[in-house]
Order: C-alpha cells, then structure tokens, then sequence
C-alpha cells in the first residue's frame, strides 16, 4: 500500500552492493488513457488495471519514487508489446500533448509500454 514507506526500508538493510528489481505497471499506457477518456475505470481480473495494483505510476512519477527514497535507477527496460489497434489512440495522444504543451514524442513512447522493470542501487 505505501511503496515508499517499503523503499525507505530496504534501504535501510540493502547489502553495500545491493540492489531492488521492480515491474511497475505503466500508468500512462495508451489503453488505460483511453478507458479514462471514456470514465471506463473498472478494476479487472489480469492486466493494468488489476485488482491488486493500489497505486499507479509513469515512467516520470516511478523515477521520482526511487529518488524520493535514497535511490538511483541504474538500469531498465519499457516492455513494449505489439497491441493491434493502438493507432487511432496514439493519434489522440499526440493531439492531447500538443494541447497541453507537452513533449510529443516524449508522451507518445511513454504511452506504448505496459510495464516498466527497473534495478535501483542506494544513493
């Protein structure tokens, strides 16, 4: 329930070379953007909106939780999946980040991954 709080004590006993691997579902996934488009927001059995996900994070707001805590990513890896049916959302995407003054190519790579699996070492 509180990630933080679950960071900030490995930390405390994580060995001098230690590290913490992490799969964190992708919030700013494009098919979740676009149930919320639509106020679909409904728990489900599998996938990123699972029952068991409490908390929900992006590429930006996953790095701003390590360093938050004492951590440093030092490496990781977007899995992307090949999901027929993602360009007409994508296209909307685009139209929404340049509304919003946002980086285009920027929201459009971090809305393709389902899940992202990071390595962070002590700070």
């Amino acid at each position: 329930r509180d990630p933080w709080s679950v960071l900030k004590k490995i930390r405390k006993h994580l060995p001098k070379n230690g590290c913490v691997v992490a799969c964190i579902p992708n919030a700013q996934h494009w098919s979740l953007q676009a149930k919320l488009n639509i106020g679909d927001f409904r728990y489900e059995k599998a996938g990123l909106l699972d029952k068991t996900h409490l908390r929900w994070f992006t590429r930006q707001t996953i790095i701003e939780m390590f360093n938050s805590e004492g951590f440093v990513i030092e490496a990781g890896c977007p899995r992307v999946f090949n999901e027929p049916g993602r360009e007409p959302f994508l296209a909307a995407i685009e139209v929404m980040a340049k509304a919003a003054g946002a980086d285009v190519q920027l929201a459009l790579s971090d809305a393709l991954p389902l899940q992202y699996v990071v390595r962070a070492i002590a700070n």
